[in-house]
This record gives structure tokens, C-alpha cells and sequence, in this order.
């Protein structure tokens, strides 16, 4: 299989999958709260932080994270530009 056809395999699976889900949301909450739990263990690893503080640290964490991927995104496209 190409991975041209592997893609379109798995888009075809992911449409299915959420063409039959009722509450999106809800099928992600356990994800997208691990995703934030990272971030509150990354920046208070011993959990001694009050929790409005430690939530803030997080959000900047969170935000420092993507625009690391942000660079890394357009330093791709400006490498596949150049080749």
C-alpha cells in the first residue's frame, strides 16, 4: 500500500468514525484533559502550586508548545520551498 492509499484510508475511517459520534466533546475529553494535565506537570512537577497559578503556568506552557510548532512548521515549508 502507498502512502498516498494509507492516507485516504485512514481520512475514510476518521469521517466514519466521527460521522457516527453523537457528542464530539465528549469523546475527546479525556484526551484533551491529559493534553492540559502535561502541561500542569511540566511546569509544577511536585504539585505544590495553588491551582489558579499552576493553571496559568500551564496556559503559557501550552502556548510556548505551539508556537514551538509553529517555527518547526514553517521552517518545513520553507525547506520543501527551497528544494
Amino acid at each position: 500500500m502507498t502512502a498516498s492509499s494509507r492516507r485516504l484510508h485512514a481520512q475514510a475511517a476518521a469521517h466514519t468514525r466521527w460521522s457516527r459520534e453523537e457528542d464530539r466533546q465528549a469523546a475527546t475529553g479525556k484526551a484533551r484533559a491529559a493534553f492540559i494535565d502535561r502541561f500542569e506537570r511540566e511546569v509544577d512537577p511536585e504539585g505544590v502550586l495553588p491551582p489558579q497559578e499552576r493553571a496559568r503556568r500551564a496556559e503559557s506552557a501550552k502556548k510556548a508548545y505551539f508556537a514551538r510548532l509553529a517555527l518547526r512548521s514553517a521552517a518545513a515549508r520553507k525547506a520543501r520551498r527551497a528544494a
